[in-house]
């Protein structure tokens, strides 16, 4: 029995002895795998560990930390993903109008701005020649500012070698203008309103306004004139104009036997500039300033078209057929106190 026992025992102890021969070999193995993992411990620094391995660099060389950079989806363009026949669809489709979105601000409008006129000044010194106009034949002519569709306005102060006539052309006139009034004409077709203002001095200064400028004298020996000019040459407009016009009835009461002729009618913002003019008659000038307010005519002259509106009257008795008036009111005008119409051509610049 005994002997029966030993053999099995001796089995049993045989086979334990290997199996735990076995685990210590795996141990071992286990450390030095997770070791491996970890990288080589050391207790040596500096140029001691230049040449170890330290895992999957050289321990000398310090760790860098990788910094996860984002995920870039690639963009797939609209554009690619059509074919040939889509592309050259897409080029000739007629554009639409954008769609505003609502609340959206409204373009704003396109306002138109007038050119900007430069002020010019001149010094010149000028001989004069026999006048080319129709009738003139023995007078002796300078022209400072040929004729010109636009308006000049300005200042012209002279010194001349004798007394000179300041001349300002109006024009050209339309056909059957020339209705009484100086006409000034090269060859009896084209012809201008003439102004014409005599000074009798050889020297001073004069504000003008016209489609042209010149001195003159009757004599037929030349003269000679020097100045400096100031002036700005502007397109036509509402305020900026040359024009005949022929009176009508005056519309004022009180003034029913009289002869008006506006150049500028009333407006709240009153009107400031220069006019020229020659007319068929002696005229007056006419300014006027409001429409008053109730207890502001208090005895000076009144004009009024229904004795309600009523405006202060500024009337200058001009004396001649031609001349030139600085300005400024809420209209302007010329008027005469007779019953028969007169014809007056002007040119005119105001703001």
């Amino acid at each position: 029995m005994i002997k029966s026992i030993l053999p099995a025992v001796f089995a049993v102890f045989v086979l334990l002895t290997g199996t735990i021969a076995g685990s210590i070999d795996l141990i071992p193995q286990t450390d030095a795998a997770a070791m491996k993992a970890k990288g080589t411990g050391t207790n040596q620094y500096g140029s001691a560990t230049k040449n170890k391995v330290c895992g999957d660099r050289l321990c000398s060389e310090p760790r860098e930390e990788k910094k996860e950079e984002p995920a870039v989806e690639e963009e797939v363009k609209e554009e690619d993903t059509k074919t040939e026949d889509e592309k050259s669809e897409s080029t000739t489709e007629t554009p639409t109008e954008p769609v505003k979105e609502s609340g959206a601000q409204p373009e704003a409008p396109v306002t138109t701005m007038e050119p900007k006129v430069e002020k010019k000044v001149i010094t010149d010194t000028m001989t004069s020649s026999q006048d080319p106009g129709l009738g003139h034949e023995s007078h002796q002519l300078i022209v400072i500012l040929p004729p010109s569709d636009n308006v000049y306005e300005g200042t012209l102060t002279y010194s001349a070698s004798e007394p000179i006539q300041l001349v300002t052309l109006h024009g050209p006139l339309a056909e059957d203008d020339d209705n009484g009034q100086p006409i000034w004409t090269p060859d009896g077709e084209t012809k201008f309103g003439l102004t014409l203002v005599d000074n009798n001095d050889s020297a001073g200064t004069w504000t003008f306004a016209g489609n042209a400028l010149a001195v003159h004298t009757m004599n037929e020996d030349p003269f000679s004139v020097s100045f400096t000019l100031s002036y700005m040459e502007s397109p036509m407009s509402d305020t900026i104009q040359t024009a005949t016009i022929e009176s009508m009835k005056d519309p004022g009461i009180g003034h029913e036997t009289h002869q008006l002729a506006i150049v500028l009618p009333p407006r709240d913002t009153p009107y400031s500039g220069t006019i020229s003019f020659t007319t068929s008659e002696p005229v007056q000038l006419v300014a006027l300033h409001g429409p008053l307010k109730a207890g502001q005519d208090l005895g000076q002259p009144i004009w009024t078209p229904d004795g309600e509106t009523k405006f202060a009257l500024t009337l200058v008795d001009a004396s001649e057929n031609a001349g030139v008036w600085k300005f400024a009111g809420n209209a302007l005008a010329f008027h005469t106190m007779n019953e028969s119409p007169f014809t007056v051509t002007y040119s005119v610049k105001a703001k």
